[in-house]
């Protein structure tokens, strides 16, 4: 296929609530959306899932934008690519950006499924028709609000409920959520807000039987983490530190996790992403897919992502209404029982919602090869 168009939207949608973290609020979603088409008129779509401001990476909106248009964009456009896996071969060249990477690496794995008449997750060698999922739930300083929060979710069907932790906002949250709900499958998620001086603190996560506790330590670690996993009972899995197979490699035989999440946009697109799976089925470590907040372009990459068979844990795929009144591909995405049906249609199995595509549009460049 011959990479000959390039489009890029600059988007902002607003959530139907405040996202809150140990590392920020926000309820304003900006993004980037790419279309990519080839020499016969197939369309791929990608999204960057980079944030506004630098609270999660190094990487924001901002610099995806300057790195897609100066330096990425240049290296594919009007070549001729046999398959994705050579997109990141061919931005070996430019270190790290991992982000602005897999919003033009996941727009052509998008082409290369849809040209060859594949659903996107059997093109990554996917085999399930229907994913588990779970839901991410930001710290609410109300704890009764946090229990009414999580009742609905349950009752909708999650199959796992992740809560936000922070120092003084997470032994008391826990005990009393596991007082409420002693049952459902329940972890925390730490965003780095910790350190070694807290592993007392750390330790008294084991009462509460939780099924990981995600980063806990600072996102650049995996001495610590192997530190303090000989310390816990509950397993860790980590996050912010992964962005390669080699990370992963390196984390696990450190004994430094049990679990890692794998989110396309941290490790650099798809083909990594595989990898990383691969890997961690070899080694018996269980991986589960998570979320950026992202629209439903982002959201069907983790559908597909996620139809491969060591993605064996609820991920964070929540369904569209989750966070949008209305997204941008239709049909929209839908938990029922705590289940999304993967798509059967080719590439990601949605279509583009023009109408309401063009309505969060905020700026729009095009890329043309001659």
């Amino acid at each position: 296929m011959i990479i000959k168009e390039i489009n890029i939207r600059k988007m902002k949608m607003t959530m139907k609530t405040p996202f809150v973290t140990g590392l920020g609020t926000f309820q304003e979603k900006d993004f980037l959306i790419l279309e990519v088409k080839d020499e016969l008129g197939n369309t791929g779509w990608g999204e960057s899932v980079a944030f506004s401001t630098p609270w999660y990476s190094e990487e924001t909106l901002g610099t995806n934008l300057h790195m897609i248009n100066d330096f990425l964009i240049p290296i594919v456009l009007g070549k001729e690519i046999g398959h994705p896996d050579e997109v990141s071969q061919l931005f070996s060249t430019i270190r790290k950006n991992n982000m602005a990477k897999s919003a033009v690496e996941g727009a052509i794995w998008d082409l290369y499924a849809k040209r060859n008449k594949m659903t996107l997750g059997h093109a990554l060698g996917g085999k399930q028709d229907k994913i588990e999922v779970g839901i991410s739930i930001g710290i609410h300083e109300n704890m009764a609000d946090l229990v009414g929060t999580v009742r609905g979710f349950i009752k909708e069907g999650y199959k796992r409920i992740k809560v936000k932790i922070k120092p003084g906002h997470d032994i008391e949250v826990l005990r009393e959520l596991r007082r409420n709900f002693p049952d459902v499958p329940l972890m925390a998620d730490a965003n780095s807000a910790y350190t070694l001086d807290d592993i007392e603190l750390l330790k008294q996560l084991d009462e509460f039987n939780l099924t990981m506790i995600e980063q806990p330590l600072a996102s650049d670690d995996i001495i610590d983490h192997a530190t303090l996993q000989k310390q816990l009972k509950t397993a860790i899995c980590l996050d912010e530190s992964i962005h390669s197979l080699e990370d992963t490699r390196k984390a696990i035989e450190l004994g430094s996790t049990q679990v890692i999440n794998v989110k396309i946009g941290r490790v650099g697109g798809l083909t990594e992403a595989k990898k990383i799976h691969d890997y961690c089925m070899e080694k018996n470590i269980p991986v589960w897919c998570g979320g950026m907040l992202e629209s439903g372009i982002g959201r069907a990459h983790n559908i597909a992502l996620t139809t491969l068979p060591n993605f064996i844990l609820p991920g964070d795929t929540a369904g569209s209404s989750r966070y949008w009144e209305k997204d941008i591909i239709s049909p929209e995405v839908i938990v029922e029982d705590g289940y999304i049906t993967v798509p059967t249609a080719y590439g990601i199995g949605y279509e583009p919602d023009c109408e309401a595509m063009d309505s969060y549009t905020v700026e729009y460049t095009q890329f043309k090869a001659y």
